[in-house]
């Protein structure tokens, strides 16, 4: 199985063409981006209120729960019934909107779970700070709280991105292309190297793409709310050690 597989991925015809992994890739990550955008317009602004003015947040607590419960194959198949006769034509977007559906709402768990909580266990030291500094909600909002929670708000745009990319495989059930092509022409064709190929090559996307959001992170959250200032600027036992001492006073 595994000579299989890297022979599937290291044959140089399955690389180039309009159906080689690199086109397959793009596709899947086109799918997987338009899902993760519509997700960030919905759930971020909507998670930002909630948390902000703490209503709703056992009904989000609820509506999470029960949306991370819904299997992704059912939900596909009743979009495609449900909207495919209201989409005139016969081009891609009979297939697109059932799917694009089904990965936003994939993807609206994580982001609006984690902004929620973000906002909610933003530092109330420096909350009551600002509002004692005269600042109005919404800059309290988005100079203070925001900031603080940007952490936990990527952790949830990550986890969204990875469950996202995982469950794109469907879009090759209802005719799309994407990496899912691999794994449902293998099982078609009974070639198992083929199919575990596209696995692999799924994974290592999503790992790829985690990568990057880690960077990001990295880049756009302030090292003294991520925590890696205070490491910098701590003195260890050795830094203390050399630190010398004011002379005694005769």
């Amino acid at each position: 199985m595994i000579g299989g597989v890297l022979d599937f991925l290291t044959r140089a015809s399955n690389w180039s063409g309009p159906q080689g992994i690199p086109a397959r890739i793009g596709e899947h990550l086109y799918y997987s981006a338009i899902a993760i955008v519509i997700a960030l317009v919905i759930a971020l602004p909507l998670g930002l209120l909630i948390g902000h003015t703490g209503r709703g947040v056992a009904a989000v607590s609820l509506v999470v729960n029960a949306v991370r419960s819904l299997p992704s194959f059912g939900l596909l198949i009743f979009f495609v019934v449900l909207l495919s006769p209201l989409i005139t034509g016969r081009n891609n977007l009979v297939y697109l909107l059932p799917t694009e559906v089904v990965l936003v709402l994939l993807a609206l768990p994580s982001i609006l779970g984690n902004t929620v909580a973000g906002i909610q266990n933003a530092d109330a030291a420096a909350r009551d700070a600002a509002r004692g500094m005269g600042m109005t909600s919404s800059q309290v909002l988005f100079r203070v709280e925001l900031p603080n929670a940007l952490p936990l708000i990527i952790s949830g745009v990550r986890s969204a991105a990875l469950q996202v990319i995982a469950t794109a495989t469907i879009a090759s059930y209802v005719s799309l292309g994407g990496l899912g092509r691999y794994v449902f022409t293998g099982l078609a064709q009974q070639d198992y190297s083929q199919m575990a190929a596209g696995a692999v090559l799924v994974a290592v996307l999503a790992l790829v793409v985690d990568l990057l959001l880690a960077l990001v992170q990295r880049l756009i959250v302030s090292p003294g709310v991520s925590g890696r200032f205070r490491s910098r600027v701590e003195p260890g036992p050795a830094t203390a050690a050399v630190v010398p001492k004011e002379p005694a006073v005769a």
